[in-house]
């Protein structure tokens, strides 16, 4: 699977632009799944999963990446060719499609995100931690600023910088029995107005 795809066909654009197919391609990019599978995972009947993957397929976007015999019938293992998708700059004309795009995405990023949120172990959120949240095993975060796309683009190019380097350290626990799984999500946009700036501190109140 390569890291990221550049989105250069219309159709392509289109596909992702689809709310239940960004569902699917977000399942396909985490492991291989075969019709069946999928089937029972959106509670969908199997004609309808297997006109989507074969649609997506089609579109080289997804690909059969193994196939298994049961019960005599050939059972086909698809996942997406890529864990990320971009639009080429070629693409620029249609920018509602792009920006409809993005956003399906993130949203059903979003979506998935909540769906493994509510998975999670009990455990994962019973201790008591200290109130740095720096010290806490789990991370939460919410905020809005005012900044030129300049430091914007800076603040992204630090994250990935630093999720390159902790994916690195966490090679080095991949055989180690202490090691925990989790889940790690991340997001960022222009909004029209900041929320947050409308908020009203006590000491406001009492003026």
């Amino acid at each position: 699977m390569e890291p990221m795809m550049i989105i250069r066909d219309y159709n392509q654009l289109k596909a992702l632009s689809d709310p239940f197919r960004v569902k699917l391609m977000l399942r396909l990019v985490e492991s291989p799944f075969t019709g069946q599978q999928l089937s029972e995972i959106f509670d969908l009947s199997r004609a309808r999963i297997h006109y989507h993957l074969r649609e997506l397929e089609k579109l080289g976007l997804i690909e059969i990446v193994k196939t298994e015999e049961k019960n005599g019938i050939i059972q086909k293992f698809y996942q997406s060719v890529a864990s990320g998708f971009y639009p080429d700059a070629s693409l620029m004309p249609h920018t509602e499609e792009i920006s409809n795009t993005k956003r399906q995405m993130m949203y059903g990023m979003l979506d998935r995100t909540m769906t493994r949120l509510l998975e999670a172990p009990n455990d994962a959120f019973e201790e008591a931690g200290p109130k740095d949240p720096a010290e806490w095993n789990i991370l939460a975060t919410s905020w809005e600023t005012k900044v030129t796309e300049e430091n914007f683009r800076w603040y992204t190019n630090k994250y990935f910088e630093l999720l390159e380097e902790f994916q690195n350290r966490a090679k080095e626990d991949t055989e180690n029995p202490e090691a925990k799984h989790y889940y790690m999500s991340g997001y960022g946009f222009q909004v029209n107005e900041s929320n947050f700036s409308k908020r009203i501190s006590s000491s406001d109140e009492n003026e």
